[in-house]
């Protein structure tokens, strides 16, 4: 079956100044998908977005989103995408129904009020819809920025750390958001640091480090690639090197010691390595073992282990912004709104 995508880039590249904030960024984002944009602060994230939203033009390199190419069809791509930044940016001043309507209405949408009105019962808004914005909670205008994204169905939704700052109840109310939009079919490209929220939500994640997509898969493919995490504690800290070898032999990693808390632990290689298996090596070598683990890898472990933590940005430390003035930070964002064709 033939894989229609919905966000096709090759080569983007793009510079601020000395600094090299995306260096041939390949990404696909199949129809229909969520997908989890990934990386340490300053890896090109922000920039990618703000790249495939038409906010700024590549350097080099080329890309299609909704079908439509990035430079000569800029146009034809904002009419057919939503963008939610890092930071709420509906006006304070005017009640969440009139954000909307304003929205709706600057987008050209036929009878805005009806859609927001749909908007505001859709994102559990509907009883504060006549309160100032300024006076909502931060889940409650996160929820209405998401909104104002949707007013004209985009094909595309870009999501640039839409939770980043809200409670646990708030953060599952937008993810539910997410769900419901993919089941309507909508493409979403979700940048987040949260790494269990691209584990919940994303059914392929890229890996951004140092401008490019270092690598792709869904979170158990990546998973995969790093390997179980092997630990046991024993009883008397002599046993330690006698235990580092049975884990040596094992799992194929280097095993990590700590005399203070009698443990030793290694990521395995194996994947057909069992626990029951473990335990049964590490007796029969007379280990005295008060407890052995065999933890599953997470996200965490995919991203501390497949990126240097270190990324570039517009002042080469971590604190630019990405507007292409070499002055701010790649991983904030202004906002959608300006992409009204």
């Amino acid at each position: 079956m033939t894989t229609t995508y919905a966000v096709l880039s090759e080569g983007l590249e793009k510079r601020f100044g000395a600094v090299h904030a995306l260096r041939g960024l390949d990404l696909t984002v199949a129809e229909g998908t969520v997908c989890g944009l990934l990386g340490p602060n300053g890896a090109g994230k922000t920039t990618a977005v703000r790249l495939l939203t038409t906010l700024l033009r590549p350097d080099a390199g080329s890309a299609r989103v909704a079908g439509h190419d990035l430079v000569r069809e800029a146009a034809a791509v904002r009419r057919l995408i939503g963008v939610t930044g890092q930071y709420a940016s509906v006006d304070g001043d005017l009640t969440g129904r009139q954000n909307l309507r304003l929205f709706a209405r600057l987008h050209r949408v036929r009878d805005a009020a009806a859609r927001a009105d749909e908007l505001l019962d859709r994102f559990g808004l509907a009883d504060a819809a006549d309160r100032p914005a300024a006076t909502l909670s931060g889940g409650m205008r996160r929820r209405l920025d998401l909104a104002a994204s949707l007013v004209r169905r985009p094909k595309v939704l870009f999501l640039d750390e839409p939770t980043t700052g809200l409670d646990p109840a708030s953060r599952t109310r937008i993810w539910d958001a997410v769900r419901a939009l993919k089941a309507d079919g909508t493409t979403v490209l979700l940048t987040t640091q949260y790494l269990e929220e691209a584990d919940r939500l994303a059914d392929d994640i890229a890996l951004v480090d140092r401008g490019r997509v270092a690598h792709t898969g869904s979170p158990a493919e990546l998973k995969a690639l790093v390997g179980a995490y092997a630990e046991a504690v024993v009883a008397d800290a002599d046993a330690l090197a006698r235990a580092a070898g049975i884990l040596d032999r094992l799992t194929g990693g280097e095993p990590v010691l700590d005399r203070e808390r009698r443990t030793v632990g290694a990521v395995s290689t194996d994947p057909t390595l069992t626990l029951p298996r473990l335990v049964r090596e590490l007796d029969a070598a007379g280990v005295p073992l008060v407890d052995a683990s065999l933890r599953p890898p997470t996200l965490d472990d995919v991203f501390l282990r497949l990126t240097d933590g270190i990324g570039d940005d517009a002042n080469g430390n971590g604190n630019g912004n990405g507007n292409g003035n070499g002055n701010g930070n790649d991983d904030s964002s202004n906002d959608s709104r300006e992409l009204v064709a």
